[in-house]
């Protein structure tokens, strides 16, 4: 029987065909640095859109290549897998001053550096409505500290962060996870996501466009599931909470950051707040018929003692189903 970890004969050669050819050999370089568009890679190599799409198609027939569709466009990047690990030892073994790869590593940066000063706008343009709503609580530094203090500092397998905006939360727990992975609505947002994360070069998290009333990622799977400042934007909290739930793993803990009820009107109206607030027996009843176990609430008052500010909840739950208590391999992070 052949280990999970190993490839037989038969796959060996399948990967060798699949990365025996100068432009599948070129992106499979690339996508070990991070995952990448058609157009991408169609501005890297110089070459056609469909020239681009076949190699792509037969990396991905290989097992090397994972896609990821998201709106009109479709991400691709490295598979997991003993058959993507050895397409990237064979990368590892082309000298670093091999002057094609060097040159298509040169375009691909200047690619990320026009994505980054695109993000950079988008969040400026959107910087003071934040602002504004930023000044009304604890301050995000106070808050980040909560939050590390509450999930602890044993690490973690997997996390998936939903809501995750600019990816703050995966930068935050960078130390904690083996993989990450963080889910938006928002295309605009994912972007900034992708830029914030290539800057720190954090390579064990990825970023997807989903839905979080039906999120496409397999049942009990992530150790750790946070919603940080998602749900006072849904008219269904309680259905994403359900679908929270179903991505944990027996053992597997929720962390949910909200507001505490309140009665700032203009929220509604300014900054598209759906919900005001969330008090602690309400959130209690759904984690409850969800047959989740509160394990720890946590307030943080605003920062002034004025009847318009917000106190900000932590609420963390666990899934009490029988966990097998496995050693969790150390985090680590890799710079792309």
């Amino acid at each position: 029987m052949i280990d999970q970890d190993t490839l037989s004969v038969e796959a060996t050669l399948a990967s060798l065909r699949a990365v025996g050819e100068a432009t599948r050999l070129r992106l499979v370089a690339l996508l070990g640095q991070s995952e990448l568009t058609v157009k991408d890679a169609t501005a890297i190599l110089g070459q056609s859109q469909p020239r681009i799409s076949r190699h792509l198609k037969l990396l991905a027939e290989a097992g090397l290549i994972l896609r990821f569709p998201e709106g009109s466009w479709v991400y691709y990047r490295l598979a997991d897998g003993p058959a993507a690990d050895f397409a990237r030892d064979l990368v590892k073994r082309i000298s670093a001053t091999d002057p094609v790869l060097t040159a298509d590593r040169e375009r691909f940066q200047a690619i990320r550096k026009a994505k980054a000063e695109e993000a950079a706008a988008y969040f400026a343009a959107k910087a003071a409505t934040w602002d504004t709503e930023r000044s009304l609580h604890a301050a995000d530094s106070d808050v980040e500290k909560a939050l590390l203090r509450v999930l602890g500092e044993r690490p973690f397998q997997s996390f998936l962060d939903l809501g995750t905006g600019t990816g703050r939360l995966l930068e935050l727990l960078s130390d904690r996870y083996v993989s990450a992975l963080g889910i938006d609505a928002s295309h605009d947002m994912l972007s900034v996501a992708r830029a914030n994360l290539a800057r720190i070069g954090l390579s064990n998290a990825q970023v997807r466009h989903g839905d979080i009333y039906a999120l496409n990622v397999p049942p009990r799977s992530f150790d750790v599931v946070a919603i940080h400042q998602v749900l006072h934007f849904l008219d269904d909290p309680a259905r994403a909470l359900a679908e929270a739930a179903r991505a944990l793993r027996p053992g597997g803990r929720l962390l949910i950051i909200d507001f505490a009820p309140h009665e700032l009107e203009f929220l509604r109206e300014t900054h598209a707040h759906r919900r005001l607030g969330f008090g602690h027996d309400q959130m209690k009843r759904w984690l409850e018929a969800l047959d989740l176990e509160m394990e720890q609430v946590t307030d943080l008052a605003p920062q002034s003692d004025e009847n318009t500010n917000l106190t900000v909840t932590l609420w963390l739950a666990r899934d009490p189903r029988i966990v097998t208590d496995l050693p969790v391999a150390e985090p680590t992070r890799e710079v792309a």
